[in-house]
């Protein structure tokens, strides 16, 4: 079967994800992937001729929010040209690829094609559990207009697909049909990362604009603190900033005694898969991270907070041993429940 897969290049989660799917889906069918800017690099090493690069969007930021405005404005700024730029890349995998089915991952492009040529879709993602599943938590005033928003877009963002496959690191009542949950995909690395508890705390920030964040650390704890997110190899006291690299970032990601990080879905699964307590700051404005963060600490795995704060930081310590004896009980037989499913649900597209 030909499979065009779509993945958005909004944060590397997806990308990250979607190459075990798509490593997996590649051993029975033909596979081309259809994704943008940071993400089309990093797919482009690892499925050389195999991927097109059309043209995403990004999301502004504003002192640890997503500023909606500048995020519009930047959008419509650059739309015309993007639109040509698409215009031609979609009748290239028309006339080169002509897929039979599309799985996209919260990703546009892919699945306008594929209903402009009526071909089925599998979503799979982590947004849709906001639309397809009842949230058994507890939305705050403060959430309801971003929770109505994020439901809304999500909703309209991949309708009417043959099926929906959610991934989870907790259970959500399923309210819709073509729905099925599984449990977060992850990296083989990290399947087979070597779980430790050393005495550091693993720190990755998203939003480079808290840029208070060393002097907030420095206040929390006289802890070791290994800083990602903000591109540097610096020390500052016991805070140690890092530049990215796989292997490095999952070998201090397995030997944390704990994890501070927004709300992402991929670190926050990839955290609790290896028994890592987190605490979590998610980005506002961003309704999906507040879900994360709130299942973080409804199941006793870490806490959810508004702001960071070293007062906040030290209560989330305080309570480490027990958030410890918490995740210590999660298990998950790596990929293989997601993998088996998938390929019951493609088996039926034959």
């Amino acid at each position: 079967m030909k499979i065009l897969y779509g993945i958005p290049s909004e944060g590397m989660g997806h990308a990250t994800r979607s190459k075990v799917i798509i490593s997996h889906l590649l051993q029975n069918h033909d596979v081309r992937v259809v994704t943008s800017d940071r993400a089309f690099d990093f797919m482009e090493r690892f499925f050389p001729d195999k991927v097109y690069q059309i043209r995403g969007f990004h999301l502004a930021y504003k002192k640890g929010s997503v500023a909606i405005g500048d995020s519009i404005t930047g959008i419509l700024k650059k739309a015309p040209g993007d639109f040509v730029e698409n215009f031609h890349k979609y009748r290239e995998i028309h006339n080169e690829f002509k897929p039979d089915m599309v799985i996209s991952d919260f990703e546009s492009f892919s699945f306008f094609f594929a209903k402009f040529h009526k071909l089925p879709v599998i979503s799979i993602d982590n947004m849709q559990v906001i639309n397809r599943c009842r949230l058994d938590i507890k939305i705050p005033l403060s959430e309801k207009d971003d929770y109505l928003i994020a439901k809304n877009i999500i909703k309209a963002k991949v309708p009417n697909c043959r099926h929906y496959i959610i991934t989870s690191f907790f259970d959500a009542p399923v309210e819709k049909k073509n729905t099925t949950i599984v449990p977060p995909i992850l990296r083989e690395s990290i399947i087979s990362a070597q779980r430790e508890s050393k005495n550091h705390i693993l720190v990755y920030q998203t939003s480079t604009s808290q840029d208070n964040i060393i002097k907030l650390l420095k206040q929390c704890s006289n802890d070791t603190f290994i800083l990602y997110g903000f591109n540097k190899k610096e020390t500052h006291g016991n805070v140690h900033m890092k530049t990215f690299s796989e292997d490095g970032f999952i070998k201090d990601l397995a030997s944390a005694k704990a994890v501070i990080t927004n709300g992402g879905f991929s670190l926050i699964s990839e955290s609790v898969y290896l028994n890592k307590p987190v605490c979590c700051i998610p980005i506002k404005k961003q309704f999906e991270q507040f879900v994360n963060a709130a299942y973080i600490e409804k199941l006793g795995l870490g806490r959810n907070f508004d702001d960071f704060s070293p007062d906040l930081i030290k209560s989330f310590l305080y309570d480490l041993d027990l958030f410890q004896k918490n995740t210590a009980g999660y298990r998950q037989d790596g990929n293989a429940d997601t993998f088996r499913i998938l390929d019951d649900i493609l088996t039926t597209m034959d």
